[in-house]
């Protein structure tokens, strides 16, 4: 069994492109960044004791759970993909995540940093609860059956997803460097840091939902077998993208006997557990900035029709924008045949598009 496990590390693809990914995951993910600088895979223990950027904490867990890092790596993956898909309709476009370095944006504490290490603490733990449905972790399996009895028609079976072990080892593993003593940075940035890490790891227990199956005799569904399982990261990305537009922002000042987070436009009163935090103002990201860290939205694709962020006023910044035609290919004339098929045909037309001047 083990060899089958270290055979299966041993595949863990560590080329350039996916390291461009897992250096975008948050500072506290230390250990994917790492990873660009290994010149060998993953497949033996002793190569975490090599490994330089690990803390000790990091270091046993790489040693104790080889297969867990292929489950990291898939979550940064995810992250870049959520994060710029639910954010496609704005300014900001998750498209710091796409550098090979932190952008200053990133860096300097503000609301997308919040977003990205909120989003980066769910998806770990997400990732890693799943696995431990499909078999793809060994020392963990399905979660728990809910104690709570359930309605008539009702019972509990399939395997729900290992929210409890996903928590417990995401939060061990992310968190580990922002706790160090010694680690650089700033303590207010650890702070926030660790707090919007665990807003999103509260973000994720809330998309625990009882998902069922139904049995019967011609689809009547007289009894239900259900479990707990998780929601689409894409749907908790959205909850946090929700957070984000509402993020406070914070400072760091002595409350009682140490400094704490606190509102800085707000009447005096504790940072809610719910609610992202962030030390600095964003820039507009209308014109590219390096040192700010913003792209710009030249080129960017505008809705003429829409009255929202990604209108061609909001998302162009008031400085226009040009159409272009493109022709598209679609599935049209759609034909039902019993029993049981569909054929279309494809159809072309030309659509007009617009981007940012």
């Amino acid at each position: 069994m083990r060899e089958h496990f270290l055979k299966r590390i041993s595949t863990i693809d560590v080329t350039p492109n996916i390291l461009e990914l897992a250096l975008t995951m948050f500072i506290l993910l230390c250990f994917i960044q790492v990873l660009s600088q290994a010149t060998q895979h993953i497949n033996k223990t002793q190569h975490c004791k090599t490994l330089p950027g690990l803390v000790s904490s990091q270091a046993q867990l790489c040693r104790s759970n080889l297969e867990l890092m292929q489950t990291i790596i898939q979550a940064a993956r995810e992250v870049k993909k959520v994060c710029q898909k639910t954010f496609a309709d704005m300014r900001w476009n998750c498209s710091s995540i796409d550098a090979l370095k932190f952008l200053p944006d990133l860096e300097r504490g503000t609301r997308e940093s919040a977003f990205v290490y909120a989003l980066s603490a769910a998806a770990i733990s997400h990732t890693i609860a799943r696995a431990c449905t499909s078999g793809d972790l060994r020392l963990c399996s399905c979660g728990p059956i809910p104690g709570e009895i359930p309605e008539p028609g009702y019972r509990w079976g399939g395997c729900a997803d290992n929210l409890h072990y996903g928590l417990l080892m995401g939060s061990k593993f992310s968190d580990a460097p922002m706790k160090m003593k010694k680690k650089s940075g700033s303590n207010a940035n650890k702070l926030m840091h660790l707090h919007n890490s665990e807003v999103g790891r509260q973000a994720l227990r809330d998309a625990l939902v009882m998902k069922c199956k139904c049995h019967g005799v011609s689809g009547s569904c007289s009894i239900r077998t259900c479990w707990r399982g998780l929601q689409d990261l894409k749907d908790i990305a959205m909850d946090l993208k929700t957070k984000y537009l509402s993020a406070t922002k914070v400072v760091h000042r002595p409350m009682g006997t140490r400094k704490q987070l606190v509102p800085k436009d707000i009447d005096i009163r504790p940072v809610r557990e719910n609610e992202l935090v962030y030390l600095q103002s964003s820039p507009d990201y209308c014109t590219k900035n390096d040192k700010l860290g913003s792209f710009g939205t030249q080129d960017r694709q505008c809705n003429k029709t829409s009255s929202g962020s990604d209108s061609c006023d909001l998302m162009c910044c008031g400085r226009g924008h040009n159409p272009y035609s493109e022709r598209v290919v679609e599935r049209c004339h759609c034909k039902y045949h019993w029993c049981c098929y569909v054929t279309c045909k494809k159809c072309e037309r030309t659509v007009e598009k617009y981007v940012c001047k």
